[in-house]
């Protein structure tokens, strides 16, 4: 963003970057001193909040968990392997703490080698004393004993045929709620579960089963592990009744469908989809980040939720009826996007859910072609647009401290309208490379939009520094008024008006006439100007007008024609 006063601010993610470009003049410095005073709320609220994000990573963890029909209270034991980043004496984790009729949980012990270790259980955060202090880039392992009913994140209830299931539901930070954890997606972490539960239930959990094991005549021991890390938001078993079956293979990665033993004709169809969209993304994106794939009918309060090689849908997607493609689409993308290269931090979300549902719509584009992707693309538009009346606000939201705020029509809908006009600006070619050179980059990791950004640059060649102001941190659309008319000796004549007060927009713009034979001829203008004429060589007058042709842009538009 450049300003008529000497300096330019880019917003980028967590930090605000002021860069000179001559010596401010005294009224210019008392412009930049006013303008600083306005953003430092703007800079305190970009900056990471969580101090132990610097002070620690969680190598791994180990859950047991022993569930039972009897009652909701469980029973848990965390083992963390811990590396510190900086010297501390006291350890933060996340962990709800139990409260009277509320849920939560009781810490019973912790230790470290056997040996006891004090700590404070309060709110939503568990401070363990380390016996001695720690120094930075020392590893340490803990094990914490606990118990208590979850008041969210692990959900238990009856499925809609009465059976009672329990299902991990952790998007965005609820899997403090039953487990302790740095409950944040920029730590990411090998995990096990080590289920105890009644020997009618079925496991699935993160990565690949390594053990079954009768316990006794009532109870079993499951044990899955997950070898790749991954953050807690996606990070989760799920324990029903099941059929099982295996739909495929893809690439050696095992496909499975899971769902409740009264849809298993229907269930087994429908999942069974989940093996070509996983054939696509592989062959466009890079490869499978994880060592199965496990589509699993469920309780989640969502949709879908892209759990790390396990996804869970909502119990209704089972319809025989195969009705849930872009569903299944949308949440195995997130394998790739989300979940293998994760935000950074919440407010970064659109680099999941923007790129999931761009995903989709690539993936209904490579079997359908790109008219009905152009269909839901326009439907998307319309998302947009009126989730823009309604709320004024940037994809890239520092002000929103809910994180279930954060799932809007900006971050699914306009991340993914961002992503598809980004396609065009840059290239087809420039396109697929930067995407699969993001994806290489940051497979396993975390990203913010400044690391896309760069690598979508160096895959163009382009500054994409005002592309990606305007339409991520800028509020809102483009909102034109476009009015037109044709002679004969001067062709095609239109002027083109911005109609929004607070921002103007530099966007290519498609325009297209229908000639009497049927034929169309299209020309590009870039708008630039809140104001401006345009003159088009048209040698007929045209029987149709019509803006943004083959969709690629997202804006509203007024478009008439005006009297010779």
């Amino acid at each position: 963003m450049a300003h008529n006063v000497g300096f330019e601010v880019k917003v980028r993610n967590w930090e605000i970057v002021f860069s000179r470009k001559n010596v401010f003049s005294p009224s210019k410095m008392r412009i930049f001193l006013l303008l600083l005073v306005l953003l430092c709320p703007l800079l305190l609220l970009a900056q990471p909040s969580i101090p132990r994000l610097s002070q620690i990573d969680v190598q791994h963890y180990t859950f047991q968990l022993e569930l039972s029909d009897e009652h909701d209270t469980i029973q848990g034991s965390a083992l963390m392997d811990i590396r510190f980043l900086q010297a501390l004496d006291t350890l933060v984790l996340d962990l709800v703490a139990e409260e009277a009729g509320q849920g939560g949980m009781q810490v019973l012990e912790v230790k470290e080698g056997g040996e006891p270790l004090a700590y404070r259980h309060e709110g939503a955060q568990l401070h363990i004393a380390l016996g001695s202090p720690t120094a930075a880039g020392s590893a340490r392992q803990f094990t914490i004993r606990y118990k208590g009913v979850p008041a969210d994140g692990l959900i238990i209830a009856q499925n809609k045929y009465g059976d009672r299931t329990f299902f991990g539901d952790n998007w965005p930070n609820r899997a403090h709620h039953y487990l302790p954890c740095v409950d944040h997606p920029s730590d990411k972490a090998t995990v096990a579960f080590v289920i105890i539960a009644p020997d009618h239930y079925q496991v699935v959990g993160s990565g690949l089963q390594l053990e079954e094991l009768n316990l006794d005549q009532e109870t079993k021991l499951t044990f899955w592990r997950m070898d790749t890390p991954i953050p807690t938001k996606v990070a989760v078993f799920g324990a029903a009744q099941f059929a099982v079956s295996r739909a495929g293979e893809v690439a050696g990665i095992p496909v499975s469908s899971w769902v409740y033993p009264e849809n298993r004709t229907e269930g087994y169809q429908d999942y069974a989809q989940a093996t070509e969209v996983l054939q696509f993304f592989i062959d466009s994106i890079g490869p499978y980040s994880y060592p199965k794939l496990a589509n699993v009918q469920s309780k989640t309060r969502y949709g879908g939720m892209e759990n790390a090689s396990n996804i869970f849908y909502f119990e209704n997607s089972v319809t025989g009826g195969q009705d849930h493609e872009d569903l299944i689409a949308h949440e195995v993308a997130h394998q790739w996007f989300g979940n293998s290269v994760t935000e950074g931090n919440w407010h970064h979300i659109w680099l999941s859910e923007g790129f999931a549902t761009y995903g989709a719509n690539l993936y209904i584009e490579h079997k359908y072609g790109r008219d009905a992707m152009a269909k839901r693309l326009l439907t998307e538009r319309q998302q947009v647009l009126q989730f823009a009346r309604q709320s004024n606000r940037p994809i890239i939201d520092t002000l929103i401290t809910n994180w279930n705020r954060l799932l809007n029509a900006n971050a699914y809908q306009k991340g993914n309208w961002v992503l598809h006009m980004l396609r065009h600006k840059v290239g087809e070619r420039a396109f697929w490379s930067g995407l699969r050179a993001y994806y290489k980059a940051y497979q396993n990791g975390n990203a913010l939009t400044r690391n896309f950004q760069e690598v979508m640059e160096i895959a163009s060649g382009q500054d994409l520094s005002g592309f990606f102001y305007q339409w991520l941190y800028q509020p809102g659309v483009p909102e034109i008024g476009v009015s037109w008319s044709w002679s004969k000796k001067e062709g095609l004549q239109l002027d083109i008006g911005q109609l929004r007060s607070d921002a103007t927009y530099t966007f290519p713009l498609d325009i297209a006439a229908e000639a009497p034979d049927g034929t169309r001829e299209t020309w590009t203008v870039n708008i630039d100007q809140e104001q401006q004429t345009v003159t088009l060589p048209c040698d007929f007058e045209p029987q149709r007008l019509w803006l943004d042709p083959d969709t690629w842009l997202l804006f509203s538009a007024e478009l008439k024609q005006m009297k010779n």
